[in-house]
């Protein structure tokens, strides 16, 4: 979606900078990806690039070189996943009401005291399911079959207090460094459901090492019983932002995810 561009300062130094591809980004864009990253880094916890510049039109943020993914690695990543949804969060969605994105996409970062269910059916599912049919990417029944999951889903919730969530973990927003070190990228940061993270990493093939993660994440911070049956649910907000961003090629993932969820 951005333009992205390695910078070579005068010095040697090296910046990694994001830019929009034509015209004016989004208002608010930059800024939003900005303090995403700056809360994820209050946490001290998963590793994530500082933020150097952040304006209307471009995000310059330090270079991490790339590397390659390792057993290592990803319990590292487990544990600071961990580390990082314990840190918690205020309230479901933002720290303000300031503007937010998923992809290129508004996001409702309104904070909210919950109950998670109603929060996440309101603004992770409803939004994107309605775009996505406005579109034409779903069928009436796979919207019908959404729409079940959203009347219904107090029965699916297990109650937790907010976690500090990265919001959009899928396996390409975790870059792999030749420091051996899994860092976390463009992000769009939320107090949410810590399971909605974990989730997310099982998307589109998943993570590499994906149940070393796990495995370590959940001897740090113990899942609840029943969160494998619960990651569906969790997964259907990206897949109907993909529905929503990218149209129907995305329609048959969400209509498995949503059959998942109806069979609990």
């Amino acid at each position: 979606m951005c333009v992205a561009s390695r910078l070579t300062l005068d010095d040697g130094t090296s910046i990694f900078a994001k830019t929009w591809p034509s015209g004016p980004a989004p208002v608010g864009f930059f800024e939003a990806e900005a303090a995403g990253l700056r809360w994820l880094r209050s946490a001290g916890a998963a590793p994530v690039p500082e933020v150097l510049v952040a304006l209307p039109s471009m995000l310059a943020m330090e270079w991490i070189e790339p590397g390659s993914p390792s057993r290592s690695g990803a319990a590292d990543l487990g544990r600071a996943l961990a580390d990082l949804h314990r840190f918690g969060a205020p309230s479901f969605g933002g720290s303000s009401a300031a503007a937010a994105f998923i992809g290129s996409l508004p996001l409702d970062n309104t904070p909210s005291s919950g109950p998670w269910s109603e929060w996440f059916a309101g603004r992770r599912l409803e939004p994107y399911l309605r775009r996505s049919a406005d579109r034409g990417a779903l069928s009436g029944d796979d919207v019908r079959a959404v729409e079940q999951i959203m009347n219904n889903i107090a029965r699916y919730e297990f109650r937790e207090a907010p976690a500090l969530t990265h919001g959009d973990l899928w396996p390409g927003n975790v870059l792999w460094a030749l420091d051996g070190r899994a860092w976390l990228v463009d992000p769009a940061a939320h107090g949410g459901h810590r399971e909605t993270d974990l989730a997310a990493l099982a998307l589109f093939g998943g993570a590499p090492h994906l149940q070393v993660i796990l495995d370590a994440y959940d001897e740090a911070f113990p899942l609840a019983e029943g969160w494998r049956e619960r990651v569906p649910l969790h997964q259907l907000h990206l897949l109907l932002v993909h529905t929503a961003a990218f149209g129907a090629a995305y329609a048959g993932a969400v209509r498995a995810a949503a059959d998942a969820v109806l069979r609990l």
